[in-house]
C-alpha cells in the first residue's frame, strides 16, 4: 500500500502513515467544497459538499467518509491550506495562506 505522511493540527509534532490514493481524493474534495473565504461551511456542510466528488469505489456506500474527511482537515490546517472560524458550529474555508 502507497502511503504519504500526514500531519494533525490538534498535535503539533506529531505525523501518521496514510492510504495515499483515499488522503489525495478526500484532499481534493474538501479543497473543491470549501469556499475561498469566511464564514465558510460547517462541518455537516463539507460533508454533503464532498460527496458529488469523491469515488465510490475508494469509499464504497460512504464507508469511512467521516474519518478521511476529519483527517484530512487536520492535515490541510496544520499545513495553513485551510482555516477554521471562530463560531459554534466550526466553520472551515480555504485559507488566504494557500499555494
Amino acid at each position: 500500500m502507497d502511503t504519504i505522511e500526514i500531519l494533525n493540527a490538534a498535535q503539533p509534532g506529531k505525523s501518521y502513515r496514510v492510504n495515499r490514493v483515499k488522503f489525495e481524493a478526500m484532499k481534493m474534495a474538501v479543497i473543491a467544497a470549501l469556499p475561498t473565504a469566511a464564514p465558510g461551511l460547517t462541518v455537516e456542510e463539507l460533508y454533503h459538499g464532498v460527496l458529488p466528488h469523491l469515488p465510490e469505489r475508494l469509499f464504497p456506500g460512504g464507508k469511512g467518509i467521516v474519518w478521511w474527511m476529519k483527517a484530512v482537515q487536520l492535515d490541510l490546517e496544520a499545513r495553513k491550506i485551510i482555516s477554521r472560524g471562530r463560531t459554534k458550529p466550526l466553520r472551515l474555508h480555504r485559507s488566504a495562506l494557500e499555494h
